[in-house]
């Protein structure tokens, strides 16, 4: 799949038709800000399983955090795999080349450079998950069980290091997504500031703590380091 456009030199596509892609963008925001989610909260505890070398001192509690982050961000992979080829598509199709050069999203284009891959390969491992359960239908109910927990387990192992690329790239996508179907209906709010809103909201509704005013979305910015344990 290219990585510019071809032939929309300076002319977005704007009919609904093609326009249909930008109902999915606020499901990405949400799944990638739930990535990160996911992947702060296990940095925040996970030092406390180590020692000062950085070797778990406690493995079972550092082995069980993981298999939680793992599950956690999984979930929010299975959103990309579902919406980010549309939004994709439609952000290729809609961006010109000079956005490609300057302005407020040349820098989240440039990161989608490689999403392709990573959706793929994500994919590939979903696609592994449904062999093994179809193959596992004629179990019987308790075992089955078992084997498909630990088969989830290695689902979502194996899945981290694509949940961790869509951290960094799957913002990217979202903030083009959003930028580009305003540019073409200037008429509509931020749908990805909603979502990040309402994704905020729930978190903090899950703490019992106040919501947190959701940061607003630079595009042309680099996002913090990513950590990856």
């Amino acid at each position: 799949m290219p990585t510019s456009p071809a032939s929309n030199e300076n002319q977005p596509l704007t009919t609904p038709e093609h326009l249909a892609w930008r109902q999915h963008v606020p499901a990405l925001a949400s799944a990638a800000a739930g990535i990160r989610q996911a992947s702060d909260a296990w940095d925040a505890v996970s030092d406390s399983f180590c020692d000062d070398d950085g070797w778990p001192i406690n493995e079972k509690g550092y082995a069980d955090g993981k298999v939680t982050r793992d599950a956690e961000a999984w979930n929010h992979v299975e959103v990309f795999l579902a919406h980010g080829p549309k939004v994709l598509a439609g952000v290729r199709a809609a961006a010109s080349s000079a956005d490609y050069v300057e302005g407020p999203i040349s820098e989240d284009l440039r990161r989608l450079r490689g999403i392709d891959t990573t959706l793929e390969q994500a994919g590939q491992i979903q696609h592994e998950w449904d062999q093994v359960m179809a193959l596992m239908d004629g179990s019987l109910p308790g075992s089955r069980e078992i084997y498909a927990r630990r088969a989830q387990e290695i689902r979502n192992s194996e899945g981290w290091h694509y949940a961790d690329e869509l951290s960094f790239q799957g913002p990217a996508l979202a903030r083009a997504g959003d930028y580009l179907a305003n540019r073409a209906d200037p008429g509509q709010p931020s749908q990805t500031e909603r979502a990040q809103v309402a994704l905020a909201r729930s978190a903090s509704s899950n703490r019992g703590t106040p919501p947190a005013s959701p940061p607003a979305p630079p595009a042309s910015n680099p996002t913090a380091p990513r950590r990856s344990r």
